[in-house]
């Protein structure tokens, strides 16, 4: 496994790690379908454990999925390996219990010690704020980044994250809430953030901001390894069931937007692994992966996509082919 630091975060982690969202299994939030069907807590752990086996160090979840049962799970995972040689990330924002907003700082503090409880450890080495939400005007931006970096001073958070969903937001919170990592969604089918007046992986780098990557395989899509005639049908509390991207139509667009890269790659879905993890690998040197799972078979696929990166004709020609407008 080949590893990167994350910037001036200083953490040390495998290119590849591993997202948890989908093994916190389904839930809900305001009535919407938030998590993830099909998971099995066994497979789950047996998954873990293959990836710290080989080589995956850094594990990436958050309070909301599954409403602590990604977190519980990895919790019971972190009983059988050394607690220092791995990286956990966890995430504060999305679930807010009975206060007014997820961010009020005394509820950030309360997640986090219910995360640390989860998790059966005493420090998270990276904390997140799970989005850009600090209420009505940022009313509470000021006072939770207060609190984040009070509870780094007190040795429970390592490490201070912030995650988003759009440049404009991260411009806007970031000098608060001053991250040494961010994370945000990004693939090769690309997105507003690698855009020249919102190209969010220049800005980070300029500083020495960490940079780390989920949706890698676009949850799946990049791979061609859903039938357009039989498209996937998702459980109850399953985000993807809500997504256009698994009509008949589009998945017929991607197959053959995905013609050219596999002449170029190879056709097997492994090849499509290592195309979409080394696409997003190359974006910035500070930056890691974590493509999501549920069994060990899965995890084994995503390691294999580590360690043999694209030339930058390879990228220039992955960026043609699945961003031309």
């Amino acid at each position: 496994m080949e590893y990167r630091v994350l910037g001036r975060s200083g953490l040390r982690v495998s290119e590849v790690s591993l997202g948890c969202w989908a093994i916190g299994g389904p839930s809900w939030r305001d009535g919407e379908a938030v998590g993830w069907s099909g998971n099995n807590d066994a497979e789950s752990i047996a998954g873990l454990k293959r990836a710290f086996e080989l080589g995956i160090n850094h594990f990436d979840t958050a309070d909301v999925y599954g409403d602590g049962h990604s977190e519980r799970v990895i919790g019971r995972f972190l009983k059988e390996v050394p607690r220092d040689q791995v990286v956990i990330a966890s995430k504060v924002g999305w679930f807010r219990g009975t206060a007014p907003n997820a961010m009020q700082p005394i509820h950030i503090r309360h997640q986090l010690e219910q995360s640390l409880m989860n998790l059966g450890t005493d420090y998270l080495d990276l904390h997140y704020f799970h989005n850009t939400n600090f209420g009505p005007d940022d009313r509470y931006l000021e006072e939770a980044a207060d609190m984040m970096r009070q509870l780094q001073k007190e040795g429970k958070v390592r490490v201070i994250g912030q995650s988003g969903y759009s440049y404009g937001d991260f411009m806007r919170v970031c000098p608060v809430t001053r991250p040494d990592v961010l994370q945000f969604h990004y693939n090769a089918f690309g997105n507003s953030f690698d855009q020249p007046d919102t190209n969010l992986f220049q800005w980070a780098d300029e500083r020495n901001i960490g940079i780390v990557l989920f949706g890698p395989l676009a949850q799946g899509l990049l791979l061609d390894k859903f039938d357009p005639e039989n498209p996937p049908a998702f459980g109850e509390g399953d985000i993807r069931a809500s997504n256009s991207s698994y009509t008949k139509e589009r998945l017929l667009e991607i197959r053959k937007q995905l013609g050219p890269i596999k002449e170029r790659f190879g056709s097997e879905v492994q090849d499509l692994v290592r195309v979409a993890i080394q696409f997003a690998l190359a974006q910035s040197p500070n930056a890691c992966v974590i493509p999501g799972f549920k069994n060990d078979k899965q995890v084994e696929s995503n390691a294999r996509g580590a360690g043999n990166p694209l030339s930058t004709d390879d990228v220039a020609f992955i960026r043609s082919i699945l961003q031309a407008k």
